[in-house]
């Protein structure tokens, strides 16, 4: 494979992670794990430390942009911001629009991304078992958390940063989903369509400084523990399945200061009980191919990194 469609291939993983990471329960994290550049990606952000700076005054700018992998970050942030900036609005009309068949689509992404993983990854101890129940336990447990109502000054803005571009990373842990968690998912997506600069460059603030502390431990674990982490994370992905499951009863809503309306709490429903309980149709054919076409793209993604992976 040529080094241009390496790069070509290295922007759309970014345009995909920049798109699902706009949704609630999904994670740009478990693209980049599906996609291979996982590893790539935590080592690349670590990267920017003192170290760097040294290099960069004793050898160079160049030197210090190999060191920080900055060709690779730069195509995939690239990919990233064109994707959110250009997808936040599409995002919100899908939202509103196609609720049924967007959540069937995330559901299917993640339940072949936890396939694909366990292929590459079996849980062969009794340790990575009990990690991967761990995960998906402890996602669970903050799918079920209910929100909290924070008002959005950039103060807010700047902690929400710093711990949504960490859950961001975290395969199973969507940064979307810390942010409607602390209720500040419609300030984020207000301010992508908006083109919000002040709002958005605290957010990015925020997120560089959590992502320098936590790029560093995660890296190490995968150094070090890597079947365990794959394990915990395949866990964290089964667990957010129940927080993207199509079919709910909303129970309560909030508005937040935005005019947005923050989901309390909700039960799932089976598609039956759906149509029963809500008296709408539960659009059971439409949701099903949104699933498939979601395993196809899951499995064309395997296709294609198996097909690198042989050229490299």
């Amino acid at each position: 494979m040529s080094h241009f469609s390496q790069n070509i291939l290295l922007f759309l993983r970014g345009v995909v992670m920049g798109a699902v990471d706009l949704v609630p329960g999904i994670s740009a994290g478990t693209v980049a794990l599906v996609t291979g550049i996982y590893p790539q990606l935590i080592n690349s952000i670590k990267s920017f430390n003192l170290h760097a700076l040294k290099i960069l005054r004793t050898d160079g700018f160049n030197a210090a942009w190999q060191y920080i992998n900055g060709n690779f970050l730069v195509i995939l942030i690239s990919g990233m911001l064109l994707s959110l900036f250009s997808l936040a609005t599409l995002m919100q009309f899908l939202l509103a629009t196609y609720p049924l068949q967007l959540w069937s689509f995330f559901t299917g992404l993640i339940v072949a991304s936890v396939v694909y993983l366990l292929r590459q990854n079996p849980l062969s101890r009794v340790c990575e078992v009990g990690l991967f129940g761990l995960g998906a336990a402890f996602a669970y447990a903050i799918s079920i958390v209910p929100p909290i109502a924070i008002e959005g000054n950039y103060v807010s803005m700047f902690f929400a940063g710093s711990i949504a571009l960490c859950a961001m990373i975290m395969p199973g842990i969507s940064g979307s989903f810390v942010l409607l968690l602390l209720g500040l998912y419609p300030v984020f997506i207000n301010a992508l369509a908006n083109v919000d600069m002040g709002l958005l460059a605290v957010f990015a603030a925020g997120g560089v400084v959590g992502l320098m502390l936590f790029s560093r431990l995660l890296s190490w674990l995968l150094s070090h523990y890597k079947n365990a982490v794959i394990a915990t994370m395949c866990g964290f992905l089964v667990g957010s399945l129940g927080l993207i499951w199509p079919w709910k009863q909303l129970s309560s809503t909030v508005s937040n200061d935005s005019g947005g309306a923050v989901v309390l709490s909700s039960a799932n429903l089976s598609p039956l009980e759906y149509s029963a309980v809500m008296g709408q149709d539960p659009q059971i054919t439409s949701c099903a191919i949104a699933f498939l076409v979601a395993l196809l793209i899951v499995l064309s993604m395997e296709i294609m990194a198996n097909r690198f992976r042989e050229q490299v």
